[in-house]
C-alpha cells in the first residue's frame, strides 16, 4: 500500500536521496519529458546523481529538454521516482524491471493506479509540470533558463498551448511564471504548435480522407495503420498532435484515433470537449486519464478495434440523449 505525502515531504525525501533514477511513460509525451529532465536538473543543482529513463530514445522536438544533463559512468541507482506515469502498462519496455521497485510515484491523473512507497497525485493539476515546478520550489532550487523551458513544455503540451479544458488559472500564473524567468515560449510554441514537415502534410491528408463519422456526427475516428507510418516514413514528431484533429469538427463531442502498433494491437485516443468523459469511455478497455484526454490499448486487429470502439461509442453517446 502507498503512502500518500505532501510535496513538502516528497522535497525532504528526495533531499536524503542520492543516486536517483526517474521513469517517464512510453510514447513519451512533452509532459513527462519536460517534468523528468526539469526534476532531473533540479537535483543535479542540489549535487545528486540522477539518470532519467526513457522507453526509447529522445530525439527530434524533445532532444532539447536532455541538454546539460550528464549521469556519472559509476552510477548506481538507489532510489526510483515515476513521473507522469498513471498506470504501471505505461512503463512500457521497463515495466518488468521497476514496476515493483518504485519509491516515489508523482503524478496528475485522477486514474492514478501505481504501487509505490510514497505517492503524490494531484488531478487538479492540468500537468505534471505545474506538481514539478511547486516541487522544485520546496527543493530549494533557482529555476534556471533550461529548468523553464522544461517546465513549459510539459505544462503547453499537456493544455495544447492553454486551450483544453484542463488548463486553470493557476496553469496560467504557472506559465507567466516561466516566461519571467526566461523560458523560450516562442520557440516552445511554435516548436511544437505550428512547426509542421511535408510528411505531416502527407499524413494529414490521408487522415481526412479515411476519417470516419458515427452516432449522427457526434463521433469521429482516424486511423494511424502501419502501412501508412511505413509508407511516409513517419516519426513520433510527424503524429505529434494527431488526436485533437476530430474534436476540432463542428458537432463532433467524442473524438477517436487509432494507432495500429502491431497486427493484433492498436492504441486508442480519446478525445473531447468535455461533456463527454474520455476517462470513462477508455475505462471499459482497460485504459483511462482525463476527463478531456485518455486512452488505452486493445489486442486486436484494426477492423475488430474499430467496431468495438464504434460500438461503445453509439452506446456512450446513446446514453448521454445525444
Amino acid at each position: 500500500m502507498s503512502k500518500t505525502i505532501t510535496l513538502d515531504e516528497a522535497a525532504k525525501l528526495l533531499l536524503s536521496w542520492n543516486n536517483i533514477e526517474i521513469l517517464t511513460h512510453q510514447s513519451p509525451d512533452g509532459d513527462t519529458l519536460g517534468s523528468g529532465y526539469a526534476l532531473a536538473c533540479a537535483l543535479k543543482a542540489k549535487g545528486k546523481n540522477v539518470r532519467v529513463i526513457t522507453c526509447e530514445e529522445i530525439v527530434g522536438n524533445f532532444a532539447f529538454l536532455k541538454d546539460g544533463l550528464k549521469t556519472d559512468e559509476d552510477f548506481v541507482c538507489e532510489k526510483v521516482v515515476s513521473v507522469d506515469v498513471a498506470t504501471p502498462s505505461l512503463l512500457g519496455v521497463n515495466r518488468e524491471k521497476y514496476e515493483n521497485i518504485i519509491d516515489l510515484c508523482l503524478d496528475h491523473h485522477v486514474t492514478n493506479d501505481m504501487e509505490a512507497t510514497y505517492k503524490y497525485v494531484d488531478s487538479e493539476s492540468a500537468a505534471a509540470g505545474e506538481i514539478v515546478l511547486k516541487l522544485i520550489d520546496a527543493l530549494g532550487v533557482e529555476i534556471d533558463k533550461h529548468i523553464a523551458n522544461c517546465l513549459y513544455t510539459a505544462i503547453a503540451t499537456d493544455t495544447g498551448c492553454f486551450k483544453y479544458s484542463n488548463t486553470t488559472g493557476d496553469t496560467l500564473r504557472a506559465a507567466a511564471r516561466l516566461l519571467d524567468l526566461g523560458c523560450d515560449s516562442q520557440m516552445i510554441n511554435y516548436t511544437f504548435f505550428e512547426l509542421t514537415t511535408r510528411k505531416r502534410v502527407e499524413l494529414e491528408k490521408y487522415i481526412y480522407d479515411t476519417m470516419e463519422f458515427c452516432c449522427g456526427g457526434k463521433c469521429a475516428v482516424i486511423y494511424i495503420t502501419c502501412d501508412i507510418v511505413n509508407k511516409l516514413q513517419l516519426t513520433d514528431d510527424d503524429m505529434g498532435g494527431i488526436e485533437s484533429i476530430p474534436r476540432r469538427i463542428e458537432g463532433v463531442r467524442l473524438g477517436l484515433t487509432i494507432k495500429e502498433k502491431s497486427e493484433n494491437l492498436c492504441k486508442i485516443s480519446a478525445r473531447t470537449n468535455g461533456d463527454v468523459s474520455a476517462n470513462e469511455f477508455c475505462k471499459n478497455f482497460g485504459g483511462g486519464g482525463h476527463a478531456a484526454a485518455a486512452g488505452c490499448a486493445i489486442n486486436e486487429n484494426i477492423q475488430k478495434v474499430r467496431e468495438m470502439i464504434i460500438s461503445k461509442a453509439e452506446e456512450v453517446l446513446n446514453e448521454g440523449n445525444c
